[in-house]
């Protein structure tokens, strides 16, 4: 029963996740919910004491849909092995295809972080994921011994963060060439002079 409940509750985060990309914030109700998860009305108010019970635990989902694939740090393992250029860059591809990809929660975080403004509870929430996830991506980077420091990472992080959300919200601003020009030159910042890179002392 607590696994059938634990799946019903998923569902219903993953509509309120629909719903906050399409309808924004003011449109996040729990009839809204039932009806995007299918479910009998009344359903989401038996599983979340309030709305910023909702909001919180659609936070919660985001982050967790947003995870990378095992894979994605196969590819920067072997970065650090080949000390490969391209690699590096194919990597940084797929890190803004795969959350660009994500269309819905994209959208949906970017609501949740202006509803953060309002709501304590939300604020500690993301401020906790976003911070945690920062530190990772920075101790993985260090302890890989990639090229770069933590302060490149980070500035890495914000633009690519904010390309998502320019590809998202405006994607007529930028071409798709001109992106990839973007990822490229960040990389090349972030790589600098590689040493032991293929074909260099």
């Amino acid at each position: 029963m607590v696994r059938r409940n634990d799946q019903r509750r998923a569902a219903l985060v993953d509509a309120a996740i629909e719903v906050l990309a399409r309808e924004g914030a003011r449109g996040l109700t729990f009839r809204a919910v039932d009806a995007e998860a299918g479910v009998p009305v009344g359903t989401a108010s038996n599983y979340f004491s309030h709305r910023d019970d909702l909001l919180i635990q659609t936070g919660g989902r985001v982050y967790e849909r947003l995870q990378p694939d095992p894979s994605e740090f196969d590819r920067l393992r072997a970065v650090e092995r080949d000390q490969d250029r391209d690699l590096y860059r194919q990597a940084m591809y797929a890190l803004v295809d795969r959350v660009g990809g994500f269309r819905s929660g994209y959208l949906a975080l970017l609501e949740l972080r202006l509803e953060a403004t309002r709501r304590p509870g939300l604020r500690r929430l993301l401020t906790e994921q976003v911070r945690g996830d920062l530190d990772a991506n920075v101790a993985y980077h260090e302890a890989s011994r990639l090229p770069g420091d933590a302060l490149t990472v980070k500035l890495l992080y914000l633009a690519l963060n904010w390309l998502i959300v320019e590809q998202l919200t405006l994607p007529d601003v930028l071409s798709e060439r001109e992106r990839e020009e973007l990822v490229d030159a960040a990389v090349e910042r972030l790589l600098g002079d590689w040493p032991g890179e293929a074909g260099t002392a």
